[in-house]
């Protein structure tokens, strides 16, 4: 891809991440130092719709990210170092939520933290093949799913059916010590292809489970990957 396109690929996602709308060409201009005209900006947002990284809902004349379109955007286009570099403040919270709630065994209590920085729902496995998980309630405020209540309830009752996300995540491969991010379509559930999870393993004592976000495909991939690499590198230590 063409840096003009990354560039502009990047800003439409980065906008779409903040506004949950779709971002048309004006935005575009008004928000970002592109360096380009108003024809050249809709040039190249209609070919990269025609590459499969955005699409054209019915209602607006603006574009959203496709999965494809994301995918780019956190293989090829997220400084994740660079995230991370910025994020001292939210890891040394997190580092002393840690010292101060004195977790040790308490996975549920990683969670909970884990949900209140991201907003999102999150999950992790037990040792008696259970899965905990909270934020049902914030991602039923997502405008995703206030618009989609069927979405929202096919995204819930995988949770309830406890043993198929269970499944789903023992399936998943994800290497210790390292975090997964699937988008939308590359979840192999059907219930969740509207969702984007990101997951890493945890240990404790003999038992390796699963930790993890869930939410909507637009979500920030960095910042929730941060999280959710301190909340785990913490939890280690802890247990």
């Amino acid at each position: 891809m063409q840096e003009r396109s990354k560039k502009i690929l990047q800003a439409i996602i980065e906008q779409h991440l903040l506004s949950a709308e779709p971002v048309g060409s004006k935005t575009l201009l008004v928000s970002y130092d592109l360096g380009v005209s108003p024809a050249t900006i809709r040039n190249e947002m209609a070919k990269l719709e025609d590459s499969g990284y955005l699409m054209q809902p019915h209602t607006s004349s603006g574009r959203i990210p496709t999965d494809l379109g994301y995918r780019f955007f956190v293989n090829d286009l997220v400084d994740f170092q660079n995230a991370k570099q910025q994020s001292h403040a939210l890891i040394s919270k997190i580092q002393n939520d840690f010292k101060t709630h004195k977790l040790k065994k308490e996975i549920q209590n990683a969670v909970t933290m884990l949900s209140n920085y991201t907003n999102n729902i999150t999950f992790a496995t037990l040792p008696d093949s259970a899965t905990f998980y909270l934020g049902i309630s914030k991602m039923l405020k997502k405008p995703e799913f206030m618009n989609d209540p069927l979405t929202a309830c096919q995204v819930i009752e995988v949770f309830e059916k406890n043993n198929q996300f269970l499944k789903y995540l023992q399936n998943s491969e994800v290497p210790e010590g390292q975090i997964q991010i699937s988008i939308g379509h590359e979840n192999l559930l059907e219930e969740i292809k509207s969702c984007s999870i990101i997951v890493t393993r945890y240990r404790s004592n003999n038992f390796i489970g699963y930790i993890g976000i869930l939410g909507p495909t637009r979500m920030n991939y960095a910042v929730n990957s941060i999280v959710l690499e301190e909340v785990t590198n913490q939890l280690n230590q802890e247990i």
